[in-house]
């Protein structure tokens, strides 16, 4: 295998023409660093006469920030990812025209006619009618179908092993189930005015910490299906035609599953229900005609319908998978599978709280929260996400507790102030 040489907005044409012929020779390109990460980069090439356009994403082998060496082959995984789910749901996985194991590089289809689904809903655009339905679909119809209700174990376990992804997931145990409880290694951000309430609420609760011990347990040895791994508003993008209302037909193309392993599904379906709650609480924070306006308007109603709905539409659609899908085994009846499907909710629950949790104490934070700056109503909407988050991580497996949560979220809103100082 040749070794690998790093692109760049250059080099980047010239290996789409030379080496791929992806373009011909003498077409004239431009090239743009689009990527903002610290373990890839992301080239867009375009075509001045045709118009055409594709992405480049190549994997690095150090860490921009430190410099710390990282394994090259979670590109290879995050290309067969993409590869399994768009043969069961094409409509959702942008095109993938190359996978190059010696650059680690995926050369892809342009989804710039999609906008990311987190930028979209902090500018203002409403929540497509069809965002649930459609996020649903790709959970039942490309996620759950890798698990063995419908593959052979030989075949399973063959996966299971090619996915192994020690080094991402160790990111996942570490940030997500560990960090935000302990602060071990002192890198939690916590806001300023928050560092007691996050103490007694976080850093002091055995109980809840055992519960995040169970479902970190459930993360690291419940080899379930293939999980995209970091789904969340920023991994989808979402598209509404021009033209229409808002209400309007709309599409959804899912990127970036190099975090995927053979995992457990509520994982995925936990941290999309955690990031429509930080654009629910954004959209709340960012208005201008008071709390009380904001808790009943579109935008916010789309948000909040989503989150209610995105269980019971996962669930259904996956039943249904079940009935006319042919299963590796007919032990899997109608009443285990429904067991089972009530399990993949309750972890779901469960690790949307760890997700919220993660997002606002430690590292990394999200986008929505990062926006509100110094603003003293900062620290009243991450005491009703952490509290929101403690009742899911505790109550997941109650019934209806989607519901109340949602109902408490709500209530809880009511006591962000509209714009003014909030006394503590």
């Amino acid at each position: 295998m040749k070794e690998q040489y790093l692109l760049d907005t250059t080099t980047v044409k010239t290996y789409l023409t030379q080496k791929l012929s992806l373009f011909h020779a003498d077409e004239p390109l431009i090239a743009e660093e689009i990527g903002d990460g610290n373990i890839n980069y992301v080239f867009r090439v375009r075509s001045k006469v045709s118009g055409k356009s594709i992405i480049v994403k190549q994997a690095d082998r150090l860490l921009r920030s430190s410099g710390r060496p990282l394994d090259l082959t979670r590109s290879k995984r995050e290309a067969e990812a993409l590869r399994i789910y768009a043969a069961c749901t094409p409509q959702f996985i942008p095109q993938v025209y190359h996978y190059d194991e010696s650059m680690s590089a995926i050369c892809m289809e342009d989804i710039a006619y999609c906008g990311n689904t987190r930028k979209e809903l902090m500018a203002g655009t409403l929540l497509p009618d069809q965002f649930a339905e459609n996020a649903a679909a790709f959970l039942a119809h490309a996620v759950f179908p890798t698990s063995d209700l419908f593959i052979q174990p030989e075949e399973k376990k063959a996966r299971v092993k090619a996915f192994i992804n020690p080094e991402l997931c160790a990111i996942s145990e570490t940030l997500v189930f560990s960090e935000p409880y302990c602060n071990g290694k002192n890198r939690n951000r916590v806001t300023s005015g928050n560092e007691a309430f996050v103490s007694k609420m976080l850093y002091s609760d055995d109980v809840l910490k055992a519960e995040v011990a169970a479902l970190r347990e459930t993360f690291m040895n419940k080899a379930e299906a293939l999980i995209h791994g970091d789904l969340h508003t920023g991994s989808l993008f979402i598209r509404i035609d021009a033209g229409r209302e808002a209400s309007g037909s709309s599409s959804m193309k899912i990127i970036d599953p190099e975090f995927a392993f053979y995992g457990p599904i509520g994982y995925d379906l936990g941290n999309l229900i955690a990031n429509l709650y930080f654009a629910w609480i954004y959209t709340v924070f960012s208005g201008t005609q008071g709390v009380e306006a904001h808790l009943t308007d579109h935008k916010s109603g789309r948000i909040a319908a989503a989150i209610g709905v995105l269980p019971q539409l996962f669930t259904a659609k996956a039943l249904e998978q079940c009935r006319t899908a042919p299963l590796s085994d007919p032990l899997y009846n109608e009443r285990y599978i429904r067991k089972r499907l009530a399990e993949i909710v309750a972890e779901a629950y469960g690790y949307a709280g760890t997700e919220m949790i993660r997002r606002t104490v430690g590292d990394t934070k999200v986008a929505e929260l990062d926006a509100m700056g110094t603003d003293t109503r900062r620290i009243t909407a991450e005491r009703i996400l952490i509290n929101t988050a403690r009742l899911l991580i505790k109550r997941r497996r109650q019934a209806g507790i989607g519901t109340r949560t949602a109902a408490y979220f709500r209530s809880s809103l009511k006591t962000l102030p509209d714009g003014a100082v909030f006394e503590h």
